[in-house]
């Protein structure tokens, strides 16, 4: 009786770790596919970044030039920034019903007594520099496991 019910246990496990599997890959399909955009100086520069925060378009108003070299310049960071940060939060809560079902599976210790837990939280990655001087001025580190661990 306790080896089919293990039999079974393990199957389930099995099926739910190829759902989660192909989930993922679906996930990163659709993830690739994000693009952030954002708006500044009265909608006078309008940028687009891809999924990786690289910028893809930028577009100006007709009135740009009411501005000066120095005001588009800041602009531009501004708004690239603005819309990383917004590609960032679009793949996050792509990500959130699959980091859900995943907290809702049982874990291997549950089903077998002595397992090791395999899921320690990754080491949080350095931010990345916000400012052209090298300092991570409004940076905040990032999980390494934020984007993977689906």
């Amino acid at each position: 009786m306790t080896n089919e019910r293990l039999k079974a246990d393990a199957a389930m496990l099995m099926d739910a770790l190829n759902d989660q599997l192909a989930g993922i890959a679906e996930l990163q399909k659709k993830r690739m596919q994000l693009v952030g955009t954002a708006s500044v100086c009265d909608k006078r520069i309008h940028v687009t970044v891809n999924a990786t925060g690289v910028l893809i378009d930028t577009r100006f108003a007709d009135d740009i030039g009411d501005l000066t070299f120095d005001e588009i310049a800041a602009a531009m960071t501004e708004a690239v920034q603005a819309a990383a940060a917004d590609v960032e939060r679009k793949g996050r809560e792509l990500t959130e019903p699959l980091l859900d079902r995943k907290a809702r599976l049982p874990k291997l210790s549950e089903l077998v007594e002595g397992v090791p837990e395999l899921g320690t939280p990754a080491p949080l990655t350095p931010p990345a520099a916000a400012a052209p001087d090298g300092s991570v001025e409004n940076s905040r580190p990032r999980s390494v496991v934020a984007e993977q661990d689906w």
